[in-house]
């Protein structure tokens, strides 16, 4: 009978050593965590939330992530006029502006159009949405929206010789 019980011993002792040999750590635990980002897009901050999968032992996220501004992708924009007086004769400058901004995507998209200009030898960025008269904060699915601005500012303020259009981007706030 000892012969007879040494041979079940024997089988599941060599069961439990060889027969878990399959390599458990192949296959790495894996486990879907929040990532919080934020940007800013002409002064204002947008914020959400992203996914990703990760191994079980990657800490959550604490804070949030600044990213850049999405870009509305295939983004193109045509300058139907671009007008810069630097002296209009009493005492202004104007700047007036008719930009075609077309967006080439199946859905309208909410956003801000951001100006690149060269002003007297200096470049810099901004929205003059909240001044124009169409600002293009929506621009419907295949279609295009066309920027317009018109104003004039004392040279009492501040006298500008040159005002130069230099790249213009459309900045995603969130996609209709």
């Amino acid at each position: 009978m000892n012969k007879i019980l040494k041979f079940p011993v024997l089988f599941l002792t060599a069961v439990l050593l060889f027969g878990c040999s399959s390599n458990d750590s192949d296959e790495e635990c894996m486990k879907t965590i929040t990532i919080p980002q934020f940007y800013y897009v002409n002064g204002q901050s947008y914020s959400y939330n992203t996914t990703q999968e990760v191994t079980c032992d990657t800490p959550e996220p604490t804070k949030s992530k600044e990213i850049d501004p999405p870009k509305l992708e295939g983004f193109s924009y045509e300058v139907l006029k671009f007008e810069f007086t630097p002296d209009t004769g009493s005492n202004t400058s104007k700047l007036e502006f008719e930009i075609k901004l077309t967006n080439p995507k199946n859905y309208a998209v909410t956003g801000v159009p951001v100006l690149t200009v060269n002003i007297d030898g200096l470049q810099t960025s901004g929205s003059f949405s909240q001044n124009a008269s169409i600002p293009c904060y929506e621009i419907a699915a295949n279609s295009s929206c066309i920027l317009t601005y018109n104003q004039a500012e004392s040279r009492d303020v501040v006298i500008i010789d040159s005002y130069e259009l230099v790249d213009v981007n459309y900045y995603i706030i969130k996609n209709n």
